[in-house]
């Protein structure tokens, strides 16, 4: 599967994948599709404000048309526990009537009686030099002496 699909949308990659290094910023794009012949409004939230910067957060997007959303992973100070990222987005979509430039506050708003579609996202580090076996990087070996594997399930 190329990407996390909904009613309203479809997400490419449907995991944001960031190349982790100890004080500098990396970021991921996100290409969002309105599969519709409605204009669809969309809000992204995340598990960790204050670690990320979403450009944009919200929009709208044209019938049958895409836009790109940046996410910017901060510059960290230390790395996580065994590159583990437990960080998640929610993407919001839902039906709008048009194009305006300003969403009203309770657009997505479930109680509201719209029907909001929400598509989650996990965030993978991935480490900028992982070879098996090495450990100058910082990584802790495993008792076997593999390294441990950045990636992870839920």
């Amino acid at each position: 599967m190329s990407g996390a699909t909904n009613q309203y949308i479809s997400v490419s990659p449907e995991e944001l994948k960031f190349q982790f290094e100890l004080e500098k910023q990396s970021y991921c794009d996100l290409k969002v599709t309105n599969s519709t012949e409605h204009y669809i409004a969309f809000k992204v939230k995340t598990t960790s404000p204050k670690k990320y910067f979403v450009r944009p957060n919200t929009g709208i997007i044209h019938p049958w048309d895409s836009c790109f959303i940046r996410v910017t992973l901060q510059a960290q100070k230390e790395y996580p526990p065994d590159m583990q990222c437990k960080d998640k987005f929610l993407l919001q979509s839902t039906i709008v009537n048009n194009d305006a430039d300003e969403l009203p506050p309770d657009t997505f708003n479930k109680d509201s009686g719209r029907n909001v579609e929400e598509c989650k996202l996990r965030v993978v580090y991935i480490s900028p030099h992982s070879s098996p076996g090495h450990s100058e990087d910082g990584f802790k070996q495993s008792s076997d002496g593999n390294s441990v594997s950045s990636k992870f399930s839920l």
